[in-house]
């Protein structure tokens, strides 16, 4: 679940929002409040706010979202549940507030509004409403059992690192098997291995490496591993064919018939390998 707050000075046009029929809104909460449009709970509002002429964004606004999975199963009852509950995280009961929940959309989520001067004039401090925003919902969802910000991470980690680990295995079989002998062989190997190779081209128009897009997954080489940089895929396909890679005196690489330039520091990371194995070659002559 995740938890975003702010404080705002436009309460009416929120709250006109939050209460759009047009996105299923349903009241879920409602506090010290007795109203029955937005511009009726708006005036109610107003009148502790002109207790206190110094804060001038006197309302918290506030977007509780569970996951799409949790938002699928949970009822009104239990929605009123979480938003009470964030509500005692940041200690503000005895407020007045109202909550919404919208349902237009697959992602069902609460729009919670809370007048930031209390009964007393007193308004609210809002340092870092952001975070602690956060850090509520958290609180709120390991309370209720519901899935956290860090599982969801978590769980994108672990499937992140499989994507990656299949996608560097299937590198690994075209350098092997297919033996390229230019990117274009690259492209195409790994395009019959179910992996697209996307060339990243910089504002400069010189090719700066290569984005996989794989099951859904879209990851700069680098991020793959560090193996599968431009430079040391460059390294890998010069192995394998003693045709230059490279037209030296352009700096550029063919990528589908096109010449694409490279830029030069990059151009001498992979010709290095031709120069290391035209010695080595020499030596062993």
């Amino acid at each position: 679940m995740i938890g975003k707050g702010k404080s705002i000075a436009h309460t009416s046009a929120s709250m006109n929002y939050g209460w759009n029929q047009e996105k299923d809104a349903e009241v879920v909460l409602k506090e010290h409040l007795y109203g029955n449009t937005p511009n009726e709970i708006t005036q109610e509002f107003k009148l502790l706010q002109d207790l206190n002429h110094n804060c001038t964004k006197n309302t918290l606004s506030f977007i509780i979202s569970p996951t799409i999975d949790d938002g699928k199963v949970l009822n009104s009852k239990e929605l009123t549940k979480i938003t009470k509950e964030f509500i005692k995280q940041l200690n503000l009961q005895d407020r007045q507030a109202i909550a919404f929940v919208h349902k237009d959309k697959e992602h069902k989520h609460i729009h919670l509004y809370v007048n930031r001067i209390d009964f007393k004039g007193q308004a609210y401090n809002d340092s870092f409403i952001g975070k602690r925003s956060q850090q509520a919902a958290e609180k709120v969802a390991e309370r209720l059992h519901l899935t956290t910000v860090k599982q969801i991470q978590f769980e994108k980690d672990f499937q992140q690192r499989e994507i990656r680990q299949e996608i560097k295995r299937r590198h690994d079989l075209v350098i092997k098997q297919f033996e390229p002998k230019n990117f274009d062989d690259y492209i195409k190997a790994m395009a019959a291995n179910k992996v697209k190779v996307i060339p990243s081209i910089n504002k400069q128009d010189k090719l700066q490496g290569f984005r996989f897009e794989f099951q859904g997954h879209n990851l700069k080489g680098s991020s793959v591993h560090r193996n599968m940089s431009l430079a040391n895929i460059g390294k890998e396909i010069n192995k394998n064919s003693y045709t230059p890679l490279i037209q030296a005196k352009a700096n550029t690489v063919s990528l589908l018939g096109t010449p694409v330039e490279l830029s030069t520091k990059m151009a001498l990371k992979i010709a290095k390998t031709v120069i290391k194995r035209t010695i080595d070659n020499g030596i062993g002559w």
